[in-house]
């Protein structure tokens, strides 16, 4: 690769920033070397300009796999909004599309392909690859190809065989959660010419760790929501309790609302995006809230229920404080906590019985006959499945790990579904509806005029296509139709993703099917070690919680950080004398008082404490009243 421009000059150029967070130019210049690299990065450390930068710094493409569609088009848009020739290849496109674009990739000037792992397999693409100028192979969340990893993606492993498709081209692989045993299986599986893995510090400086262990978990979660300003997630197990603990908040006078699977799609995506704009301060929600979710001024995440491993707790917790601020990452913990994850643990690996039963009643659903469905691929709603077989959804989704790793089935989120409406009210009665004033006229009149069948039955649309036609911007067309559908004027389903089952071979008879003991054993052993690493480090009272997190995924001689709930308790059984800026907070946090009572009790230099307390404001850590009265932040 041509490594003659400099790469702070394009850094500059295309990101405005003056220099590299940690370890980024080393995984640049690794990569620009023709090195195969595993970079180890937390999250929102920046990842995606290691294998932007080095594709802008040479002449050819860069073939991104991501499992993710919404973060492939969100890619694909930044970069396209830097002029920057960037495509994504995905199941919501047509085979025509898909091949002007593969074509593009071949003869034009684009530099980035952004493709689903399940898009490797299609022969469409096996074809035009090998005449791609591809110089550099991104994997992004590298650990979704471990076995042995938390996400494991069986698509995943059609990524060797693109590297033997192209095996000159240097691979980047790019994770924020893999254990020392995980990194070994990434770089074995990708066909690695020789280990090399460059790791950032999994240490975050400015988000506070701390375990609250709790009789009234209500009670310790407005502590946090009242003395800490700013938008907040609270993650919680089950969707009941998302919409419990979220009706506790607002009965506390706090905007919260929830989010879970159960949830139709427009009401998940408007839920979401009122979140991200501000409207709604904390988000009680399921895991399945969080995928591509990049909102950088999360002030606070609370863990209402334990994880089942430190990988996706650290994930989880991560989404607090992006934007380099001081943040919390708060869990919860109740006496009878440990006792509830080893019942979880014993549901969520069910026996080889359970397994096999789950494998018959999924095909039955799926409407598969014995000796049919080889190497096809079905719509699944596993909420649906798990409610019409009264099955917990974790013992399902274990058992369809285990299938997988045995060559029967896989689950994987590829298929793109498009946008869909219809009409609520006839068309006389539409005219006398008042909307939302001309734009929403103009774009109803649009809708009328592009799409037939609309009051009868849901109709695929367009919401580009509308906003072209109408002269309205896509966000436009979608705040209207958002507005709509809460008008109760018409049904509105998103655009959405919809999980897919691959059956990688025919329906057997379940007598025929066969789990291997050793698959079986070993994925137990792993599930019961992140269980145990997960209560190690709840009930742990006397190292970092910020080194535990980063020992465990590799790092050493880790640096204690001084801010989470152990470092702090330390500090005070140690008798070390509080910062300027702990004190400050200690005398505000008893109760509000003017600038001049705080400085006066301190006994420092006056400039010096009404700097830190102007900084400490701008954190939005205190504030100050309307009578000119210091308060901790969040409180009335």
């Amino acid at each position: 690769m041509d490594m003659n421009r400099n790469l702070n000059e394009i850094l500059k150029e295309y990101w405005g920033y003056d220099d590299f967070r940690p370890m980024q130019r080393e995984i640049i210049e690794s990569v620009l070397s023709g090195h195969d690299t595993l970079a180890l990065m937390p999250t929102g450390g920046g990842k995606s300009i290691t294998y932007q930068l080095p594709a802008l710094a040479s002449d050819g493409l860069c073939i991104v796999v991501t499992p993710l569609i919404a973060l492939m088009k969100d890619q694909v848009d930044r970069l396209r909004a830097k002029h920057i020739s960037a495509v994504a290849v995905h199941s919501g496109l047509t085979d025509r599309q898909i091949d002007i674009l593969l074509d593009n990739c071949v003869y034009g000037d684009v530099r980035f392909l952004y493709l689903a792992p399940e898009r490797l397999a299609s022969e469409t693409f096996r074809l035009r690859v090998q005449r791609m100028n591809v110089k550099l192979l991104a994997v992004d969340e590298a650990h979704c190809i471990s076995q042995w990893g938390y996400d494991f993606r069986p698509s995943y492993l059609r990524i060797a065989e693109l590297r033997r498709l192209i095996p000159d081209v240097p691979v980047l692989a790019l994770t924020a959660s893999a254990t020392k045993q995980v990194a070994d299986d990434i770089m074995q599986r990708l066909g690695f010419a020789e280990k090399r893995i460059l790791r950032g510090s999994f240490l975050r400086p400015n988000l506070s760790y701390s375990v609250r262990h709790v009789d009234d978990k209500n009670e310790q979660l407005m502590r946090v929501v009242n003395n800490v300003n700013g938008s907040g997630i609270v993650y919680v197990r089950l969707r009941e309790a998302a919409e419990k603990v979220a009706e506790y908040l607002r009965e506390q006078g706090v905007s919260a609302s929830y989010y879970h699977g159960g949830l139709p799609h427009a009401e998940r995506s408007i839920r979401q995006d009122e979140w991200l704009a501000g409207k709604t301060r904390i988000m009680v929600a399921t895991t399945a809230f969080g995928m591509g979710i990049d909102k950088p001024d999360v002030r606070f995440v609370v863990h209402y229920s334990m994880c089942d491993s430190l990988e996706s707790y650290y994930q989880e917790a991560g989404r607090a404080g992006r934007d380099g601020g001081k943040s919390y990452a708060v869990l919860l913990v109740a006496p009878d906590d440990d006792k509830r994850i080893v019942r979880r643990f014993e549901s969520e690996f069910p026996k080889i019985e359970v397994v096999k039963s789950i494998y018959e009643k999924i095909c039955s659903y799926l409407q598969v006959a014995i000796g049919d469905g080889a190497q096809a691929a079905f719509v699944f709603n596993i909420h649906d499945f798990c409610a019409r077989e009264h099955l917990y959804i974790g013992t399902v989704m274990s058992a369809i790990t285990l299938l997988s790793h045995n060559g029967y089935m896989s689950l994987a989120e590829e298929r793109e579904n498009p946008a869909r409406l219809m009409f609520c009210v006839s068309r006389d009665d539409l005219y006398k509806v008042r909307t939302g004033g001309e734009r929403d006229d103009e774009i109803l009149r649009t809708i009328l005029r592009l799409y037939n069948g609309v009051f009868t039955e849901f109709r695929t649309i367009d919401e580009m296509e509308i906003a072209a036609s109408s002269g309205r911007n896509h966000y436009e067309v979608r705040e209207c139709l958002k507005n709509l559908w809460r008008a109760h004027i018409i049904r509105y389903i998103p655009s959405n993703t919809s999980p897919l089952i691959y059956l990688d071979e025919e329906r057997l008879p379940v007598e025929d099917l066969y789990i291997a003991p050793e698959t079986y054993s070993k994925r137990k052993a792993l599930m019961m070690e992140r269980f145990e690493n997960m209560l190690h480090y709840a009930s742990n009272e006397s190292e970092c919680r910020s080194v535990v997190l980063d020992r465990y995924f590799g790092g050493g001689d880790s640096a204690a950080c001084g801010v989470c709930d152990v470092c702090l308790a330390n500090r005070k059984r140690n008798g070390a004398k509080p910062s300027l800026e702990e004190e400050i907070a200690q005398r505000v946090q008893g109760g509000q008082l003017s600038v001049k009572d705080l400085v006066s009790g301190l006994g420092c230099d006056p400039e010096q404490a009404i700097a830190l307390v102007r900084r400490m404001m701008e954190e939005g850590r205190i504030s100050m009243t309307a009578e000119g009265l210091l308060q901790m932040c969040g409180k009335n």
